[in-house]
């Protein structure tokens, strides 16, 4: 009906082992269909060449993996087979359906599964909710269904799902450590008493916390897809030395090409968090041209009885005019005024340490 109508079909085989017979029984099934095939172990320039001819025309039949689920916009194909959809999560077939029906035609989705009988319960459910939820719009309702089919899952058991493999492993442990960080410190804080005491009385701070309104991201317009932009934030999080991060910089602008300045800025801000962490600050704000750094806990004597905060006292002492220290919600904080860069920033931590001279 499809090609009657002047129309394309996509035909979707995830298993690259036999995706040429299958290709085989579309032939002899429609003997008057060009048939081609796409897969992702495809070389790239056979399979640019592939869907380019596909999107022209020259083919009626596109068989392929699933590879097909997001990136070209092909008009005229407006029907879609899926083969094995049991197999699939509901977003990857939310994702393929999504492929037809980009035109002002009619547009098909055709699931092929095995009896249904023989079908898990998830699988069933997964296929029900692709019929019940297929308007323009139904995104939300079908990821909200498939919430409920597979569950939120539960940060300290093994039910994991979601997105841990595009924040990495280390990410992930980091925002657990956070958690458990915090829980002991307010509902079991009198369990891990001893425990808080002999932290506080350690002076070099682990972790600081950098904002900003300035535009410190990898642009999309500089890596396009989703997933690497994460793996790099991810990766530049993780850097704790400037070896690294030389390495992290070079590898960057080797693959994507020269740094955007919100990039450079962002890898800039690597080197404002180590400043800020040697001189006791757990987190340092960059706004409206005013730069605040927020002390360590008021109990930690250690620090406050330290070298790094007489260093600090000085600072604000020689530069009375546009510096200042402030009591905050029972926090010292320092707030330095005129810091409009990232660079500038990193400047003014340089002279409080006592590594750099002052400038202007």
């Amino acid at each position: 009906v499809e090609l009657r109508r002047g129309g394309q079909v996509c035909f979707v085989h995830n298993r690259v082992g036999d995706i040429m017979q299958i290709a085989g029984i579309v032939t002899r099934l429609v003997p008057d269909a060009r048939v081609t095939v796409a897969h992702g172990q495809m070389d790239g320039p056979s399979l640019e060449s592939t869907m380019v001819k596909f999107i022209e025309g020259e083919y009626d039949v596109l068989v392929s993996t699933n590879i097909i689920e997001s990136g070209l916009d092909i008009p005229n194909a407006n029907t879609i087979i899926i083969n094995q959809a049991h197999m699939f999560g509901l977003s990857d077939l939310h994702q393929m359906r999504g492929r037809v029906g980009r035109s002002n035609k009619k547009a098909f989705c055709f699931l092929l599964t095995p009896p249904t009988i023989g079908l898990t319960s998830d699988a069933r459910k997964r296929l029900s909710t692709l019929e019940e939820f297929s308007d323009l719009g139904d995104g939300f309702k079908v990821a909200m269904r498939d919430l409920d089919i597979r569950g939120a899952g539960n940060l300290l058991g093994a039910e994991q799902t979601g997105f841990i493999s595009d924040l990495g492993f280390d990410m992930y442990h980091k925002i657990l450590d956070d958690a458990v960080k915090e829980l002991k410190e307010t509902k079991f804080a009198e369990l891990f008493k001893n425990e808080l005491e002999a932290a506080a009385k350690n002076v070099q701070i682990t972790e600081c916390s950098i904002e900003t309104d300035m535009e410190i991201i990898i642009p999309e317009t500089y890596v396009k897809n989703i997933t690497e932009r994460l793996s790099l934030y991810s990766q530049l999080d993780s850097i704790k030395n400037q070896e690294e991060l030389d390495k992290f910089t070079e590898g960057i602008r080797d693959r994507f090409g020269p740094i955007p300045e919100p990039v450079i800025d962002l890898i800039e801000t690597v080197k404002l968090r180590w400043l800020a962490e040697q001189l006791g600050f757990e987190k340092l704000t960059l706004k409206n041209e005013v730069m605040k750094g927020y002390f360590t806990n008021p109990e930690n004597e250690a620090y406050f009885q330290s070298e790094v905060f007489g260093k600090v006292l000085a600072y604000v002492q020689s530069n009375s005019r546009r510096t200042k220290m402030k009591d905050y919600k029972k926090r010292l904080i320092i707030e330095v005024k005129n810091v409009s860069q990232v660079k500038d920033a990193i400047q003014e931590l340089q002279v409080m340490l006592g590594v750099a001279e002052t400038v202007g």
